[in-house]
């Protein structure tokens, strides 16, 4: 028996079927999923280790949770461009998404060109794998620039007129996440956040009220008064 069967084995022992609809309720697609919670996946793929040939094993089982722990599991500098944009085809579920995108994507050099990449594709989980990826790179990245960011606002205001709800809130954290790395971007990311209000659609008003609401209040303001803004380069 191989370690992904062995680890797949796990995963069936371990399925909650009861908690399937609560998580749909939360918009997580539940098709091929077991129900078993992250604290739990974590645990598993901590004990299992890195390990990228399995980490691709896992993802083309096509179970959710396997897909997740391959994600943790997986090497970054071991990830070719050609698994990455295989893979991203694959996401079908907005918590695998940011999972993956935390846990793997972000982590790669070929994030930056990603996004670019992927924001403009029409198919609703490779958009949003790119909106969310911008998202976790503003968050965790300590090398990113501000210019980088910068130079995403206008595939961002593009991405602001998409009916789809599950890109309109990617819109929204994307832009909230830039909005908080520092003072300067703030100004910027507000600035954005009027900009798309002038587009007069439905979705652009919903983001960038959101945007407007969390970026422009008391509690962030207040912490990015503690933080020296980043210089453009």
């Amino acid at each position: 028996m191989t370690i992904a069967q062995e680890i797949l084995d796990k995963l069936n022992a371990m399925s909650k079927p009861e908690n399937l609809s609560g998580m749909a309720r939360y918009g997580i697609k539940t098709e091929n999923r077991l129900g078993i919670t992250m604290p739990v996946l974590r645990k598993l793929a901590k004990e299992t280790g890195k390990d990228h040939v399995l980490a691709m094993e896992l993802w083309h089982s096509g179970i959710a949770e396997a897909r997740i722990i391959a994600g943790l599991v997986a090497e970054p500098e071991m990830l070719a461009e050609q698994q990455m944009d295989g893979m991203v085809k694959d996401i079908d579920s907005w918590d695998i998404d940011d999972q993956t995108n935390m846990n793997l994507f972000e982590k790669t050099p070929y994030a930056w060109k990603k996004v670019r990449e992927w924001i403009i594709r029409p198919e609703e989980f490779v958009k949003r794998t790119a909106l969310s990826l911008i998202a976790c790179l503003a968050w965790h990245s300590k090398s990113a620039s501000d210019q980088q960011f910068v130079d995403l606002f206008p595939l961002l205001a593009e991405a602001a007129q998409d009916e789809r709800k599950s890109i309109q809130k990617a819109v929204s954290w994307a832009i909230r996440n830039v909005g908080k790395r520092n003072p300067r971007l703030n100004q910027q990311a507000i600035e954005l956040a009027r900009e798309v209000q002038k587009l007069a659609t439905k979705p652009a008003r919903w983001i960038a009220s959101d945007v407007l609401r969390e970026l422009t209040g008391p509690a962030v303001q207040r912490r990015l008064g503690k933080k020296q803004p980043q210089k453009l380069r």
